[in-house]
């Protein structure tokens, strides 16, 4: 069983698993601002998962960096991709822990399909403003490594119904994506299109697994929240390094539980992007690259 770390402040509790160095469980005065998953388990649906050294997929598992080719192993088979990078089925270390914080780390590679050495450290703060978490990655290798990094959190703004809950977030486009693959088409304008949520508006029946950029960064923070009829709600925020945001309604055949809870991963890059090139980030030997984001109740 994967050790796991509790953090309390301010009305607030994070549950952090070692494995993945998952946020298992978020509340607020006993209020579930994130899917939970059960303890000791397999973390289903990636919850709560750092995902690193890529966010999103690569295609066919397949890319070439400074002329070489390389083959990642497909965890994704149903699209033949590989998804969601390779620091998720790892236990990580703890470094520093007390009552409100919690440093992990965790080193990746070299392995097939990734011939880099990243050394990652997870940093977790509970306040009475929310859960604020940073990663960092250092090249410990000679030679440059691509990179790319995100949070995977399910959000819940209460107990009613997804359909229902209120979204709002301000990109001015989206990245259409192949429906079978969901792989990268082209950036297209979120204006006048189901996915414009720059004024706060009902989820309603919009199934969405798409990247979202072109965001508002407002003092160096670009801001989503989602808020429950009821009166509650969650919201998250997230500093420039995460030009990119996959927002996913949770959609899931019958007899699975469908729509539980929206993902919202900010990201450093959009998916494919060891393809593409597009805002990938190219670490040198000794770099540091750090994104933070935070999760705080409404």
């Amino acid at each position: 069983m994967s050790a796991e770390f509790t953090l309390s402040a301010g009305g607030y509790t994070a549950v952090v698993t070692a494995r993945a160095a998952a946020l298992r469980r978020l509340t607020f005065d006993g209020r579930d601002l994130v899917v939970p998953f059960p303890e000791g388990g397999p973390i289903p649906d990636y919850r709560g998962i750092i995902a690193a050294p890529w966010p999103n997929r690569i295609a066919d598992g397949k890319y070439s960096f400074d002329g070489v080719d390389h083959q990642l192993p497909i965890n994704e088979p149903e699209r033949d991709t590989a998804l969601h990078g390779l620091a998720f089925p790892l236990d990580w270390t703890p470094k520093e822990s007390d009552a409100g914080s919690l440093t992990l780390t965790c080193a990746v590679g070299p392995t097939a399909g990734y011939p880099f050495v990243l050394e990652l450290e997870a940093r977790y703060v509970l306040d009475e403003a929310g859960l604020h978490t940073s990663v960092s990655a250092v090249n410990a290798a000679d030679i440059d490594a691509p990179y790319g990094v995100c949070p995977h959190p399910y959000l819940v703004a209460g107990s009613s119904p997804l359909d229902q809950w209120v979204l709002e977030f301000a990109a001015d486009s989206f990245l259409e994506v192949t429906p079978d693959r969901l792989l990268p088409v082209g950036v297209v304008p979120t204006d006048g299109h189901a996915f414009d949520f720059r004024a706060a508006k009902a989820i309603g029946s919009t199934e969405i697994d798409h990247a979202f950029t072109a965001i508002a960064f407002d003092g160096g923070l670009a801001r989503l929240s989602l808020r429950d009829p009821a009166g509650t709600g969650v919201g998250i925020s997230w500093d420039e390094s995460c030009p990119w945001l996959q927002i996913h309604t949770a959609d899931k055949p019958t007899p699975i539980p469908s729509r539980i809870g929206l993902a919202v991963e900010p990201m450093t890059c959009p998916p494919d992007a060891f393809n593409s090139g597009t805002d990938l980030i190219r670490l040198e030997p000794g770099a540091r690259h750090t994104a933070s984001w935070s999760i705080y109740a409404l």
